[in-house]
């Protein structure tokens, strides 16, 4: 009898794993909001991360406290699902080396990622993520503490290639908003919005090469903001319009209204979902040779978008045919 593979397995040997994690990401700066959305995430279930801010989230000359509370909720019992990363100030600011410090002291082993904002160039990234690996080893930390990158600035888009390739570096983050703004003028403010945000050429420009550098290194590229936070089927729209237009396969989220239809927008479709079911099931009774499925040849190409397309339907809550969830997942 032989032994059956795992798609992971047969179809990326010797390759960097694409990141498996949640379509959405929603911020929360105070401690009240920190908490309320870890009860979302239990009510929900972990098909969102949360992304407790130190930057936008701390108050001028309170930036120690506001740290080290968010390090006591992220170790604390009510970060049931281990996925709640940080944003520490930028690395211009005078705290955040105090912010890493801390936040590696108090939850070293329960932070899920490290968002670094406002990065002007790789080099100030490298900067920054040597400073973690460093203060890792130094706490006998040896866990790869995932690295998130705010494209948000001239110098940052300009090197997004090298920045994507920087190691522990798991996601790409568009901030339209800082974008925008460093610019002048030169884009209007209705560029921050639908339609403007997908069509303005130095918009979808920054886009297109940031979704590029990440998917060629391996790396999620995130989605900015939806301005509009309690209209549904807007967010929905501009969550559909990243992924499906631009290759965004994460989107953030700044209300609780907005988790829901950006996790659904980024949903692969049901029928897709079975049909890669089905066709990884025999392709694996096949050892992973050709197949034929609905008069259709299948090989290892389409196998592994397949395997992805049951990858993000397990992270976004999407129903896996049962067979399938046992082999797979």
């Amino acid at each position: 009898m032989s032994v059956k593979v795992h798609p992971a397995d047969a179809l990326f040997d010797g390759e960097k794993a694409f990141p498996n994690i949640p379509s959405c990401e929603h911020f929360a700066g105070s401690e009240k909001l920190i908490l309320k959305a870890l009860a979302l995430q239990d009510q929900y279930g972990p098909v969102f991360d949360i992304t407790c801010d130190c930057e936008d989230g701390a108050a001028a000359g309170q930036e120690r406290a506001h740290a080290e509370m968010v390090a006591r909720v992220i170790a604390s019992p009510d970060n049931k699902h281990r996925q709640a990363g940080v944003r520490i100030h930028d690395p211009a600011h005078p705290h955040w080396k105090a912010d890493v410090d801390i936040i590696l002291e108090g939850c070293g082993e329960q932070v899920a990622y490290i968002t670094i904002p406002k990065s002007t160039s790789a080099a100030q990234t490298r900067e920054v993520i040597e400073y973690v690996r460093a203060d890792c080893a130094r706490r006998g930390i040896k866990r790869e503490i995932p690295i998130h990158v705010l494209i948000e600035t001239h110098g940052a888009l300009a090197d997004v290639r090298e920045i994507a390739a920087l190691p522990w570096v798991q996601v790409l983050d568009f901030g339209q908003m800082d974008f925008v703004s460093a610019h002048n003028g030169a884009i209007p403010a209705s560029a921050m919005r639908t339609p403007g945000q997908f069509e303005h050429k130095l918009l979808v420009r920054a886009k297109t090469e940031l979704v590029a550098a990440a998917l060629r290194n391996g790396v999620v590229p995130a989605h900015n903001v939806c301005l509009d936070l309690k209209n549904t089927d807007v967010v929905f729209g501009d969550a559909s319009r990243a992924r499906n237009e631009f290759g965004f396969l994460r989107m953030w989220s700044i209300y609780p209204a907005q988790i829901e239809p950006i996790v659904k927008a980024m949903q692969p479709d049901f029928s897709e979902v079975e049909d890669g079911a089905a066709i990884l099931l025999a392709a694996q009774a096949a050892d992973w040779g050709p197949i034929q499925y609905k008069g259709e040849l299948h090989d290892r190409a389409t196998y592994r978008y397949f395997w992805s397309c049951l990858q993000r339907a397990n992270v976004t809550g999407v129903p896996i045919p049962d067979e399938a969830r046992a082999a797979f997942f």
